[in-house]
């Protein structure tokens, strides 16, 4: 990422002059921030160190290579030095042990390190991302303090999923069927949509109402979701109008959901664009009750309980639906042609995420179409949405069921509708 100067000046020069500026760029960014706290507290390094701090470790890299690397360890000491007494001189005075301006300092050494050998984009990309993280101190901590000790262990069960198990299956298919590194990736990927929900769920949810509830819980799991829903319902009939929204909302999040992972899994967006006019119409449906009752709101105690997208249980039940629907599409369309690959959108009984991504997943390796991708996904939506009077009913929640049973068979209906009227249109986009 080399500029080459357009006017009669020094290559060499002009070079030293860009990592100079940049260096001092970055180590003002992040000095801006850490300044910024002295409104609250005394701070022994603002814009002044850190600036300093950059270009010294762009200064003894480039010194480095005229004199040898000693220079560079010894500027490493003296950071680390500064560190230290950093983090002494905020425990005497403030009485309590803070590690986040000596470590930021010595980040901000390392990336001046980066500039002065070339590593523009790594150098500048960590500048963003400490300041990030040292300007969402409270935002991050209150994260922090909603995680459970079981959603931190989900989570490091999932990381070593994404991290350790990923990079080691091989990238070959088991029986030219079968493609385990996808399935993997794909999994990592729509549980990722589910934890930010989830974690905004936990911190927000109670708070923000059932519909609230409904609509995060929903990216989550819209299954599990109208459950739990369905299940506090039976104790507070009082509020059946509210979780009758809530559970509406959940199923938006699962068609917004749905229409992300096809994205996702097919990035050039032909599966997205054949599900969309359909998926779009019963979005509207749905937006239009909810506004017709937005002020239906009530308050929870606590949140929903439907689980971390982030456990592995959860994770490994749907690569494992995933890769049932895949290879029973596979041979559906093979032996029974498009009727059969229909009756995969069956699987949104479990789950219309799985449908899904396996049908997307299809369409880009060319065994299905893009449009036959598409319309199964839209269908299997709908046989979720119908599925959801089924939990309801199991809950036990009677008078929500009167109350949501024609909603959702509606909504199911306008979807079929729709779906049918796009796959005749004469507009309708071929794939």
């Amino acid at each position: 990422m080399e500029i080459v100067p357009t006017i009669g000046l020094d290559p060499f020069l002009f070079n030293f002059l860009q990592k100079l500026i940049l260096s001092l760029m970055i180590g003002i960014i992040i000095g801006i921030e850490r300044e910024h706290r002295r409104a609250e507290h005394p701070v022994f390094a603002g814009v002044r160190t850190y600036a300093l701090a950059a270009v010294t470790g762009m200064l003894a890299t480039i010194a480095g290579k005229t004199i040898g690397n000693d220079i560079i360890v010894a500027a490493a000491v003296l950071i680390i030095a500064c560190s230290i007494a950093l983090i002494y001189r905020t425990y005497t005075m403030r009485g309590k042990l803070g590690m986040t301006s000596a470590l930021s300092l010595f980040c901000t050494f390392l990336l001046g390190i980066l500039v002065a050998n070339g590593n523009y984009l790594f150098a500048i990309a960590g500048g963003v991302a400490i300041t990030f993280l040292t300007i969402e101190k409270r935002p991050l901590h209150s994260f922090a303090q909603n995680l459970s000790n079981e959603d931190i262990l989900n989570s490091l069960q999932f990381l070593a999923v994404a991290f350790i198990l990923y990079p080691l299956v091989p990238a070959e298919e088991l029986w030219g069927i079968v493609d385990l590194k996808a399935t993997i990736l794909i999994v990592v990927l729509v549980m990722f949509i589910g934890f930010i929900s989830y974690i905004s769920l936990k911190r927000f949810g109670a708070g923000g109402g059932i519909s609230y509830s409904g609509l995060l819980g929903g990216f989550v799991s819209s299954e599990a979701t109208t459950a739990a829903l369905a299940s506090i319902a039976k104790e507070k009939s009082g509020f059946v109008n509210a979780f009758y929204i809530g559970i509406l909302l959940s199923n938006l999040s699962m068609f917004i959901s749905n229409l992300l992972i096809a994205l996702i899994v097919d990035n050039s967006g032909k599966t997205t664009l054949n599900m969309l006019p359909p998926q779009l119409l019963m979005i509207l449906v749905v937006i239009g009750i909810f506004w017709k009752n937005k002020n239906i709101s009530k308050k929870m105690e606590g949140t929903l309980d439907i689980g971390s997208p982030f456990a592995l249980k959860p994770a490994l039940r749907f690569g494992a639906i995933f890769l049932v629907l895949q290879i029973f599409a596979t041979f559906a369309n093979e032996y029974a042609g498009t009727y059969g690959t229909y009756v995969t959108a069956l699987g949104g009984v479990a789950s219309s995420s799985a449908v899904t991504a396996s049908m997307a997943s299809l369409a880009v390796k060319g065994e299905i179409s893009y449009m036959l991708a598409g319309e199964t996904a839209v269908i299997a939506g709908i046989v979720s949405t119908l599925n959801k009077i089924t939990y309801i009913r199991i809950a036990g929640a009677l008078e929500l069921e009167k109350r949501a049973r024609m909603t959702l068979m509606i909504l199911s209906i306008v979807g079929i509708i729709g779906l049918v009227v796009w796959i005749y249109a004469d507009v309708k986009p071929v794939f």
